[in-house]
């Protein structure tokens, strides 16, 4: 089952993070910029507020909280309720799909990357953002995770774990990047993003679907 009501009762305190933490957000926009399209017809999956879907330029937005979908819609962003595993969406409706801090939630990593396979076109782009468990922040949230209104039921992944689960999933990956290399509380200044992984708590995957065109 969706975890929503957290989001559902912390809409706004969960959506006040990225004022708290405005640096370590535009950090994290910086690092997805490079890799979602200009142009195409785009999905966030796991859409929250928006925050992500907006600034980006992706059209539509899914997720299972009404109130996270009212603030995407505020936002300009088209929305749908529903989940990850289960997109309402016909087959090759999508040039790329964007996934943002949203592995954690989902109750099937693997259902949720069969999903966007089907709703991307071949050759579709898939941008995945998540906090790697291995790092220094990522092992903060996980020591913490019981204490927090959020990531209690939450599933951190380290990037091998999200290697093996994208590649498994049909796609191939083109690069990865990260940023955030210092705990949120010392995270006064924008940080540029760099290649690769394994040094940042926030992590890009850049993957391309491998179904045959039909």
């Amino acid at each position: 089952m969706p975890r929503i009501e957290p989001f559902e009762a912390h809409a706004e305190r969960y959506d006040g993070w990225f004022e708290r933490h405005p640096a370590a957000y535009v950090s994290e926009l910086l690092a997805l910029r490079p890799f979602v399209p200009m142009c195409g017809r785009g999905l966030e999956i796991g859409v929250g507020g928006g925050r992500f879907a907006a600034p980006l330029g992706v059209q539509v937005g899914i997720d299972p909280s009404r109130t996270m979908l009212e603030r995407a819609r505020a936002r300009g962003v088209e929305v749908f309720e529903g989940t990850a595993e289960q997109l309402p969406f016909a087959d090759d409706s999508f040039d790329h799909a964007l996934v943002v801090t949203t592995l954690c939630f989902v109750d099937s990593p693997a259902a949720m990357l069969a999903e966007a396979q089907r709703v991307l076109r071949p050759g579709g782009t898939l941008v995945i953002g998540f906090i790697d468990r291995d790092s220094p922040i990522g092992r903060d949230y996980e020591a913490h995770r019981e204490a927090s209104v959020f990531y209690r039921d939450a599933r951190f992944h380290s990037a091998t774990e999200v290697e093996r689960l994208v590649r498994d999933g049909g796609f191939s990956i083109r690069s990865w990047a990260q940023t955030l290399a210092r705990p949120l509380a010392e995270t006064a200044l924008v940080e540029p993003a760099r290649p690769g992984r394994g040094e940042g708590a926030f992590v890009v995957v850049h993957a391309v679907s491998d179904k045959p065109a039909r």
